[in-house]
């Protein structure tokens, strides 16, 4: 059995590295930035290099928003899906880590049996029934490495499962945040498209009057109630928001959206952050758990090309048993029953018709590709944090322009109001321009949504890292992008 065994062990472990290639982590992207456009109007300070914070969405300083969250990461189906993957994933980490040791089994058997005279020859015996009790232990040399390699890609897995895990839980946590902004943006919009429309009517009923006393014309009617019917048409459309906004939130915290009280968020009870953490390019990979994800995943994969790599070599298995065996159960236990064996098994791929060499190919072909999504979920983190990165600049622009377009409004309705008391102008005067100043505060309503919500998208697109408490004594370092 030496001579069997050894010159084919001899030759796996001269070819160990047959076993396929060793896994090495991707070189962070050599990026500088994140986008050549200007920076933001708010305050970056460069992200500490420790995890992310478990409750971000606090900075947004909303008690309602937090129990939204709580209650959505008790409920939400999604997350439990992560949750149960991930046990799943270290339980068969678990199970394979076992390949490395001996394999040991019970068995106990009952048989019945005839030995013909080519074995015995002329004594030959009769059917016989025999009893046999006893361990066998067996044992796989890796010698080519294929044990080693399931071991680690199952490892791999499980860690792919534990970033997946942490992806789930801070896209969840995003999506809450997004939803609640989405409701309370709708509410105040339609609480100032509602006040516009109350002025529409007090214009149409003002017109009426003068119509009937004979100081204004039929197309003046007719203006007014084009105006009036124009402005409802705001309605729908953020209802419809609203509606969509409270359904999605419903659905995320686990609850059917007809068997739960909508909650309502108040746009003034957000705080917008004076400062947001901004991590640099090349510390994003070792961040963002999609991105850590997929880098396990093609740890896994390539794992999977040593596996296949070594099912081509030879596998040597040593077999051991030692075992009670009788002709009767009462002679199970005597001394002279004991029996063991050794055996040693050789086994080599000979004729497969090319299965091993294809599926070492595909195995390789699997490895390619993990490594094109992992350079493809890059690239689309990039891009998500270059997105919000330029869409906060367009929320601050936007934002001081609507708070412009109001306080213009403002002041034309305070001297409409002024020219009024001295007799220069009428009552329509200060309607239409009352009516410019709620539709100025739907404007400031979008805008500051908006922005809010972009805060949140890129908290989420750094994996997390929230705003800084900062308690002004030292001004927020500024990095490049």
């Amino acid at each position: 059995m030496r001579a069997a065994i050894l010159p084919p062990a001899v030759a796996c472990i001269l070819a160990a590295c047959a076993a396929g290639p060793d896994f090495v982590p991707p070189a962070a992207p050599g990026a500088e930035r994140f986008t050549t456009e200007a920076l933001p109007d708010v305050a970056l300070e460069a992200a500490p290099a420790a995890g992310a914070p478990s409750d971000w969405w606090s900075v947004f300083g909303s008690p309602d928003l937090d129990e939204a969250v709580r209650a959505a990461l008790a409920g939400n189906r999604s997350l439990r899906i992560a949750q149960a993957s991930l046990v799943r994933a270290r339980a068969l980490d678990e199970a394979g880590r076992s390949a490395r040791l001996p394999q040991a089994t019970l068995e106990a058997s009952n048989g019945r049996s005839k030995y013909g005279a080519a074995f015995l020859g002329p004594m030959e015996l009769a059917p016989f029934t025999y009893y046999s009790v006893g361990a066998n232990v067996s044992y796989l040399l890796d010698f080519s490495g294929g044990v080693r390699r399931t071991i680690e890609a199952r490892h791999a897995l499980a860690e792919a499962g534990q970033y997946e895990l942490e992806a789930a839980h801070l896209s969840l946590t995003g999506n809450v945040v997004l939803q609640a902004l989405a409701i309370a943006s709708a509410r105040a919009q339609l609480r100032a498209a509602e006040a516009v429309l109350e002025e529409d009517r007090r214009n149409l009923e003002l017109v009426r009057e003068a119509l009937q006393e004979g100081s204004a014309a039929r197309v003046d009617l007719l203006g007014a109630e084009s105006q009036l019917a124009q402005d409802q048409t705001l309605l729908p459309p953020l209802r419809q928001e609203l509606s969509a906004a409270r359904h999605a939130l419903a659905v995320l915290e686990g609850q059917p959206p007809g068997n739960r009280v909508p909650r309502d968020f108040d746009l003034e009870d957000f705080r917008q952050p004076a400062s947001l953490l901004l991590s640099v390019p090349s510390e994003l990979a070792h961040r963002r758990p999609d991105i850590r994800a997929s880098e396990a995943r093609l740890h896994a994969a390539i794992a999977e090309v040593g596996i296949a790599t070594a099912n081509l070599y030879p596998q040597v298995r040593l077999t051991g048993s030692l075992s009670q065996q009788a002709l009767t159960t009462s002679g199970l236990f005597e001394r002279g029953s004991a029996a063991w064996t050794l055996i040693g098994n050789l086994s080599a791929p000979l004729f497969d018709g090319g299965r091993l060499r294809a599926e070492r190919r595909a195995a390789r072909a699997a490895a390619r590709e993990a490594l094109a999504r992992y350079e493809q979920t890059v690239l689309t983190a990039f891009g998500q944090v270059a997105d919000v990165l330029a869409a906060l600049q367009h929320d601050a622009e936007q934002e001081a322009a609507q708070q412009r377009a109001l306080e213009v409004a403002e002041s034309s309705l305070a001297l409409a109001r002024a020219s009024y008391e001295a007799g220069n102008t009428g009552l329509l005067q200060i309607l239409d321009a009352e009516r410019l100043v709620q539709r100025a505060r739907i404007g400031v309503a979008r805008s500051r949504a908006r922005r809010l919500q972009d805060t949140a998208e890129l908290i989420v697109a750094l994996s997390g890292h929230s705003p800084a408490a900062s308690d002004g004594t030292e001004a927020p370092a500024r990095v490049q992008r």
